[in-house]
């Protein structure tokens, strides 16, 4: 594998019910392709997956989210599950956290449920997202463009739609942080 991200760092934010594949299967392409990656979460030890309809495996926490400062990710990665996002898009830390990253033009990365707390953060107007179909009118009335697609890549922002779609989503997010800072639209 090439190590082309040495030397980039990615905050993984979870929480508990996170799906499992979608947070283990990325973590390790990008540790693969020689990134860092810290998994973030609201209390630290360990946060508890979720896999075929019951709880998974635990995932230990490297930080919470008090302990970090988003200026030290080059991007961010938020995995799907239902309990997890719906939990984190009601954290004002956690949206803080999506935003600062957003307004910087670093690459995000959501899958599945993930894009929730994208909408929260008000980040979403005018993007071309995709996102599991549940998602869809909650995307749309925050102003996304929802598309059916295994992966939408639009200005950094990279969404896939359920966990067949991790090896595109995985490619294209590594491709996104390769390319580091992406400019907003009118700046």
């Amino acid at each position: 594998m090439s190590h082309h991200l040495k030397g980039k760092r990615v905050a993984i934010i979870a929480t508990h019910g996170f799906e499992q594949s979608e947070l283990e299967e990325p973590k390790a392409a990008l540790e693969q392709a020689g990134a860092e990656t810290h998994v973030i979460s609201l209390k630290a030890g360990a946060i508890r997956g979720w896999k075929d309809q019951d709880w998974g495996s635990e995932v230990t926490v490297d930080h919470t989210l008090e302990q970090v400062n988003p200026a030290d990710y080059d991007g961010l990665l938020l995995p799907g599950g239902v309990m997890n996002p719906d939990k984190l898009r009601r954290e004002e830390s956690v949206l803080n956290f999506v935003r600062a990253i957003a307004e910087a033009g670093k690459p995000i990365a959501a899958i599945c449920h993930g894009p929730w707390p994208l909408i929260d953060a008000g980040i979403v107007k005018g993007r071309l997202m995709t996102s599991y179909p549940t998602l869809q009118s909650d995307l749309k009335n925050a102003g996304a463009e929802w598309v059916d697609r295994e992966v939408v890549v639009d200005n950094g922002l990279v969404t896939s739609r359920n966990p067949n779609d991790i090896p595109a989503f995985n490619r294209k997010f590594i491709e996104e942080l390769g390319e580091g800072i992406h400019k907003q639209v009118g700046q």
